[in-house]
Formats: structure tokens, sequence, C-alpha cells
């Protein structure tokens, strides 16, 4: 695996009762000496004041069992402050920003000089969505770019699926660590994509211990598909009414994507969906789609018309980024 002292001094911070990824991002710029990070965290810590010694142990044991554990699944990890470490796009605030994230495959796909679009939508789609959302990756892809998404069931899959079908690259963000893929239906597409040379990323080094702690990596994963993105398109979602609105009554409808969806207006990200009112005006699997068109006047709609021309003018839409990453130069295996 490929880290840097750096990346295990920040994860080592954080294991820190009561640090969080705004303490690491406000005080920490990377490459600082362990002295200097032991100094800072005894200026934030209740109780105790840590040691450098009892830092360095603590920085050696992740070492050791990051190792043991994730060496057959994952290449790397990056922290804030790594030459690799990928900068996010739009307006993120501090306790949003990512710090950390653990990778298999090419991370520099994450590149702020990388055009990457975010496709994703709910889990079942049916009728023509499956086929028109291809056509929309598959333009992409032969712009240029990379697709992102976060290898769940339906419309994700199809999204990660046709871009290695159109001989593209594209990212998997998944909620879980790299040595238990979910959903586990779709392992041997993850191993795909990898194998085609694209990328798995994820913030997880641990499984989670409860519904609950899984339910907010899914959230945390959904910001992840907004903030490293240039334009994120929807494909089709429900809203989260739709089963009040077409009384539907005991069905769960709502989706992670409207969760993304929102994450990118919060950053100022780029939106874009799918919708032909002539064949979705009646579908409820366009009610968040028809939702967003009515929020935001000037969202780009993506129809079977206008598809290439619209694709271009996303894909030449230019990404104003002013983060400034300071970087450590050594990387070690």
């Amino acid at each position: 695996m490929k880290y840097t002292s750096n990346s295990l001094n920040i994860l080592t911070a954080k294991s820190y009762k009561g640090i969080g990824n705004a303490w690491i991002v406000k005080k920490i710029r990377g490459n600082e000496s362990i002295e200097v990070i032991v100094s800072l965290l005894n200026n934030a810590i209740k109780g105790d004041p840590t040691t450098v010694d009892e830092f360095t142990r603590l920085k050696k044991d992740f070492e050791i069992k990051l190792q043991e554990k994730l060496q057959d699944f994952c290449d790397g990890f990056v922290a804030l402050g790594d030459p690799h470490f990928p900068q996010y796009r739009g307006n993120v605030k501090d306790s949003e920003k990512p710090i950390f994230l653990y990778y298999k495959g090419n991370i520099d796909l994450l590149s702020i000089e990388n055009k990457n679009i975010s496709v994703i939508g709910l889990l079942n789609p049916e009728g023509t969505i499956e086929e028109r959302e291809r056509k929309i990756v598959d333009d992409f892809v032969k712009k240029g770019a990379t697709i992102l998404s976060g290898l769940a069931i339906g419309c994700d899959s199809i999204s990660h699926i046709q871009s290695l079908e159109s001989h593209g690259k594209t990212v998997a963000i998944l909620p879980s660590p790299l040595n238990n893929i979910l959903p586990k239906k779709n392992k041997d597409l993850a191993f795909k994509i990898v194998e085609e040379g694209g990328l798995l990323v994820t913030e997880y080094g641990n499984d989670f211990k409860s519904p609950m702690e899984l339910s907010s990596r899914y959230k945390e994963r959904d910001r992840l598909q907004a903030l490293f993105c240039d334009t994120i398109v929807l494909a089709a979602s429900y809203a989260q009414n739709s089963a009040e609105r077409w009384k539907m009554i005991g069905q769960k409808l709502d989706s992670g994507a409207r969760l993304a969806m929102g994450f990118a207006r919060e950053y100022g990200i780029s939106r874009a969906v799918m919708y032909d009112k002539s064949l979705d005006e009646q579908n409820p699997m366009f009610d968040l789609n028809r939702d967003l068109i009515q929020e935001e006047k000037d969202i780009v709609i993506i129809n079977q018309e206008n598809l290439s021309q619209t694709v271009s003018q996303i894909i030449q839409k230019k990404t104003i980024n002013k983060n400034v990453t300071v970087v450590q130069k050594n990387l070690f295996d």
C-alpha cells in the first residue's frame, strides 16, 4: 500500500475524542511534525494531555492494523496535504470537507484537472430510463468525461457499466471499507472498474457497527458524489413525499439521489436532470426531477432531442475552484 507519514498523522489525530474533519481542516495543513500536532491537540482535547510518545505509538498501531487488514484490498490511502489528495469542487463547509481517503485504482481520476460527471438515480428504474441514461453516459464518456457514481443497484450500476462499455473510466464512491464492498451484489462490478483503469474510493477503513451508522455513511457517500464532480446528473428519482403524492401507502420511495442533489446545490455544483415532459410528466420516478426543475429555473435539462449539444455544453463549462492544497513530497510503499 502507498501512504505517507502525513496521512498516518492525520488519521491518528482524528482518533482523539472531539477531533473531527472541521478541526483538521482548520488546524492542519499537512506535513506538520508530530510535536506540532501534539501541541495543537493538547489545546483542543479535554482531560489528560497527550504526548509525543503516545501519539507515535498510536500512529504505529494504526499503520500495522491497516496493513494487516487492507493490504490485499487497498492500493493506498491519502490525506489532506498529500500530493495525490484530490481537491473538492465548490464551496464546502469545513465539517464536510474530506480529509482522508482509502482507494484502489487510479486516485488521480479525482484530480481537479479531470472532467468528472456524477450520474445517479433510483434503485429500480423502469421503462426507458435505463436506455436513456445509457445514452447520456455514453455521450459524456465519448466527450472525455470520467463518470462518478455510488455503486448502488439501479441507476448507479447503469452509470458504471455503460462507462466501461463505452471504454471510459469510472469512479465508485463507497459507504464501506474496501474489504467489504457494498452492495455485495456489485462486488464483481467493483473489481471490473479497477481492472479497466477506474477507481474505488471510500472514507472508511472499518465496518459499520449499526444500521444507523450505515445510513449515515450513505449520506456521507452522497456528499462525496457531489463535491468531487464538476456537474451532477440525475437520471430519475422519487421525491421525499412521492408515496403520499401517488397514494402508494407503506412504500419507502425516497432515494439517496435527493441528498446528493441537495449537497450539490449547497456547494454550488452545477446540476442537471434527465427529463422529457412528453414521456415523464405522469411518472412518479421523475418526481425529484420535476421538483428540481421547479426549484432551479435555469437547471440543465437533458432529453433525447438536445442530448449531444447539452452534454457538450456541460463538458465545456469550467469549474471554478480556489482551493489551495499544500502537499508532502514523499510517498512511500
